[in-house]
């Protein structure tokens, strides 16, 4: 029975959590201004240009910009099987700065934020798990069984934006990636437990280099490709089962067997090019299109024994609208679709990344020529999916807050 009770715990193991990402582990929330106009790639704005189009900076107004918010996402994640469902409730705030000066000679810049990953999950009542014994469903065995997840990257990026003629520019910039993945779980049979509680960590670094091209005063089109960023997981975690060196020898954790203490895995962040364009049709209404590749084939992902998953590249295209109703407010809207490019076998548990349909809305305030607020929404339409007999589902909202300060 040991061995029945720690092949539950390695199949509730596998908790980890992406919100609002268009990739495996990619998000692209780096500016409230991106939940109402998530076409952000070609954009020549004040809040959002230095995180999705850097090279862009150098078609702003000379002078210093300190850009910060916030976004909240809310929603639930449900997986049902046979009948019964298992759902959990998501909250996470996503916090952004920036500060950046421009200049006639270049574009010095610095951000942070997140980049991956998203919030903290827990299921409180156990989550589907496979007849581990014919005919005899696990969960009806299991007394207590709670779940709690968290992943989350973030991210500083420094660079230069600069001229290379008065129509193209370019930037360079370093990344710095920290990412963290936790997991508390535990269960109980026949009156003996088994609980588990680990954290992974990771830091990496990578590049960015971007283009920006605008051939006259209505269009404009960036570039951005964000190299891929090496990640070798660290795990630090207590297995109380009191069958320890069992679980080792055996390899009983199974088909995510991450959470050995000690264990070294790669989860690289996969590389991304980004390009978009910005087409001023009148002075007050200004129409967006991008796209995002993500090369998940070209990252190392979960190569572990016992667990090999062929990730697809992912992609996803937006467009978007903004319109001055007078030179203080302007209205924002846009739509997104993502294709992860997650194959079936990378559905483990809770970590199950959909294809998602975004709609987004939102109102730019600017009560003099220094200051700008941008407040947006948007909401994930998820496809829901169904594997291995687990139907797996998602609905996620969030809402934004956005300042800037030009000196």
């Amino acid at each position: 029975m040991n061995r029945f009770k720690l092949s539950l715990l390695a199949l509730i193991a596998s908790l980890s959590v992406s919100t609002m990402g268009a990739s495996i582990d990619h998000i692209q929330n780096y500016s409230a201004e991106y939940g109402g106009n998530p076409a952000q790639q070609g954009a020549i704005n004040v809040g959002s240009t230095v995180y999705f189009n850097p090279a862009g900076l150098m078609r702003l107004e000379n002078g210093t910009y300190i850009v910060g918010g916030i976004q909240y996402a809310f929603g639930d994640q449900n997986m049902s099987q046979g009948g019964r469902d298992f759902s959990t409730n998501l909250s996470s705030p996503i916090p952004n700065f920036a500060l950046y000066k421009k200049t006639d000679d270049g574009a010095y810049f610095w951000t942070m934020g997140g980049v991956g990953g998203g919030a903290e999950l827990e299921y409180k009542d156990s989550i589907p798990l496979p007849d581990l014994i014919p005919g005899v469903n696990a969960n009806s065995l299991l007394k207590g069984t709670n779940i709690k997840g968290s992943n989350m990257y973030g991210q500083t990026t420094f660079g230069k934006a600069f001229n290379l003629t008065d129509k193209w520019s370019a930037s360079l910039a370093v990344r710095g990636i920290y990412g963290k993945r936790t997991l508390k779980a535990k269960t109980e049979l026949f009156g003996k437990s088994a609980t588990i509680d680990s954290k992974r960590e990771a830091t990496g670094f990578g590049g960015q280099f971007g283009l920006n091209y605008a051939p006259n005063d209505k269009l404009n089109i960036g570039f951005r490709y964000d190299t891929k960023v090496k990640l070798d997981f660290e795990t630090k975690s207590t297995i109380d089962d009191n069958t320890l060196g069992k679980l080792v020898s055996n390899k009983l954790l199974g088909i995510y067997p991450v959470y050995k203490d000690g264990l070294k895995t790669r989860r690289d962040l996969p590389a991304l090019a980004a390009l978009g364009a910005s087409y001023k049709v009148t002075e007050q209404w200004t129409t967006f299109i991008g796209g995002n590749y993500y090369f998940n084939e070209s990252a190392t992902m979960d190569r572990v024994e016992g667990m090999n998953v062929d990730y697809k590249n992912g992609w996803e295209i937006s467009v978007g609208s903004e319109y001055w109703f007078t030179p203080q407010i302007a209205w924002l809207v846009g739509f997104n679709y993502a294709d992860t490019g997650a194959p079936d076998k990378s559905f483990a548990a809770t970590e199950y990344a959909l294809n998602s349909t975004m709609l987004g809305t939102g109102v730019k305030y600017r009560p003099n020529e220094t200051i700008e607020w941008t407040v947006a929404f948007n909401h994930y339409i998820y496809d829901s999916r169904t594997v291995n007999d687990i139907k797996y589902e998602k609905e996620i909202s969030s809402i934004g807050i956005n300042f800037v300060k030009k000196f």
